[in-house]
């Protein structure tokens, strides 16, 4: 049994936190390369990022999961205390995570910066507007959306239609109200109505090609190519055509900037952008990202939810536009989430359940299987909670054995690095065998855009069919001749099943997926099919966190974590 520890909040408040400079420099990062926000907070400089070309990667170590329960299953504890091991064994590693939205914040999820004694810190900053850059992302998203209405109102010499505008404007914060909503109401002087809505931030494509890009030039480049709508005869018009690319990275330049900060273990860790796995590519920057693997040995990154979303696009979408490859897969595994897929209601996932337990393995499976599939080696690292007992701990570890998948028993929330030692000298004896790793994808470039969607729903979800209206195979076309048919899918769907359905647990097959809406994000490069009744500007839950989050007498911040 896991003896009772301190709140987070309590832990990261009592944390020893080096200057970000000392931080620095375990990854060869000179002082002067750094913009402090503080004492243990820095932007690392395109002036020391710009000079890393042409060195040599370290090893990329991906962080996934199971199909999680809505609490989540502790992948972001796990990459941390992971990487604190890996440095704990005379490793330099760095860790790589996204940054936390407040629309999870404030609504169900909660912070985002790890628990227990495997956390980043500062963590209030770092869950609450950390410098700015999601703000930053929103601002040059929403002044494309100013700019092209103002095109439209003083003229439309581009001839847009006002019926073919996919783009929206976007916000960081759940709000469904906003979804569908009418502009320019109130007369001639308020511009011409339309119908729009609001995305979250996290889902935006500005979000997305923040993520993607190399440096600030092909940042700007991609801006560009974002298509914001179409011309009466379907010609695209993009961000370049309004000339407001210029403008938006002139808002991005700074947050662009990879940020550091530390783990409790004074491990390196860049936090930098924030897509959600299950509306958009799910990953942290690829510049964060190739940053720490041109200055540490080894790198610990996360994608979001399970294998069939987050792992899926960091390999597709991320790895293949940045041109590298994990050596090494840990998928976090909770004895909870199995029994929640064996059957047991969420009030139930305390009490022991060996049956549903076991019931539960087949979901844990199909995640080895998705890896392998890709020629990704999977380890399992089993997330370890007070309530799980021996004898679950036991079912589990011998299916892993029977399935020839390394496993280990990790308590790296009670015990920092030095609960998952065992988890990182297996990962280090498997990076170690693969010098130049590399993975098999589903799809190539010439595969034509629905049978790219069609292999992924039905080689990782096990779709029985993958069914499409007639508009949406049109638009597909479309944009195949347009020259768009190259782009790899993202998949937007419930993180809560492999199928379209949340309800349904387990590893299902045969089920029907069925694709809704399909968008072209030219400029991040992938055409976003979004599946059944995903949404992609989420609402609050009934009982919201913003309800009990507060500041105290002392000005400190109360129910955030």
């Amino acid at each position: 049994m896991t003896a009772k520890i301190p709140a987070d909040i309590d832990i990261a408040r009592t944390a020893q936190m080096k200057p970000v400079q000392e931080i620095g420099e375990k990854l060869g990062i000179p002082a002067d390369a750094l913009h402090p926000y503080g004492p243990h907070i820095a932007k690392i400089d395109e002036s020391f990022t710009g000079t890393l070309n042409g060195k040599k990667n370290g090893k990329l170590v991906l962080v996934t999961a199971l199909t999680p329960t809505a609490p989540g299953e502790g992948k972001t504890t796990t990459t941390i205390g992971l990487g604190d091991a890996l440095a704990r064994l005379g490793k330099k590693t760095a860790i790589c995570l996204r940054e936390p939205s407040l629309g999870p914040c404030f609504g169900m999820k909660g912070g985002a910066a790890g628990g227990g004694y495997a956390q980043v810190v500062p963590m209030e900053s770092i869950n609450l507007h950390f410098n700015g850059d999601f703000h930053a992302i929103g601002a040059a998203h929403n002044l494309r959306s100013a700019m092209l209405d103002n095109h439209i109102h003083w003229g439309n010499a581009l001839e847009i239609d006002l019926r073919r505008i996919p783009w929206k404007r976007v916000m960081d914060m759940n709000d469904r109200s906003l979804r569908q909503i009418v502009l320019g109401l109130g007369g001639r002087g308020h511009s011409y109505p339309r119908e729009s809505g609001f995305d979250i931030t996290v889902a935006s494509e500005a979000m997305a090609i923040f993520c993607l890009a190399r440096n600030l030039a092909d940042l700007t480049e991609k801006l560009g190519r974002i298509v914001v709508g179409y011309t009466r005869k379907g010609k695209p018009v993009t961000a370049g055509d309004l000339d407001a690319h210029g403008a938006m990275a002139v808002l991005l330049r700074d947050a662009f900037r990879p940020n550091l900060v530390q783990t409790l273990e004074n491990t390196p860790a860049l936090i930098h952008g924030g897509p959600f796995a299950n509306i958009a590519h799910g990953c942290n920057s690829l510049i964060a990202t190739q940053t720490a693997m041109k200055t540490a040995e080894y790198t610990v990154t996360e994608a979001g939810f399970g294998a069939d979303l987050g792992a899926e696009k960091f390999l597709h979408i991320k790895c293949r536009k940045g041109e590298i490859a994990p050596a090494a897969a840990a998928v976090v595994v909770t004895i909870r989430a199995l029994k929640m897929h064996g059957g047991v209601k969420s009030d139930d996932m305390e009490k022991e359940n060996i049956k549903a337990l076991e019931d539960g393995l087949c979901n844990l499976d199909r995640h080895f299987e998705n890896l392998e599939k890709f020629g990704v080696p999977p380890v399992a690292a089993v997330n370890r909670f007070s309530a799980d007992t021996p004898a679950e701990i036991d079912a589990v570890t011998a299916f892993c054995k029977s399935r020839n998948v390394p496993v280990f028993l990790c308590d790296h929330w009670a015990r920092g690095g030095a609960g998952a030692e065992e988890l990182a000298a297996e990962i280090v004896k498997i990076c170690e065998k693969r010098d130049n790793p590399s993975f098999t994808p589903l799809y190539n470039g010439d595969t034509p855009l629905f049978e790219k969607i069609t292999r992924v729903a039905t080689e990782l979800y096990r779709a029985g069919s993958v069914i499409a209206p007639p508009a949406v195979m049109k638009q597909l076309a479309d944009w195949e001749k347009a020259g768009y048919g190259d782009l790899p899918v993202c998949m937007a769907k419930t993180q809560y099943s492999f199928s379209t359905d949340p309800a349904l647990k387990g590893a299902p097959e045969g089920h029907r997926v069925t694709i809704r809406e399909v968008r072209l994000e030219a400029g991040a490069g992938f055409v976003v099919a979004i599946c059944g009744e995903m949404m992609t500007m989420p609402g609050l839950p009934r009982s919201p966190a913003a309800e009990t989050i507060r500041l105290n007498a002392a000005g400190e911040i109360e129910g955030l974590f």
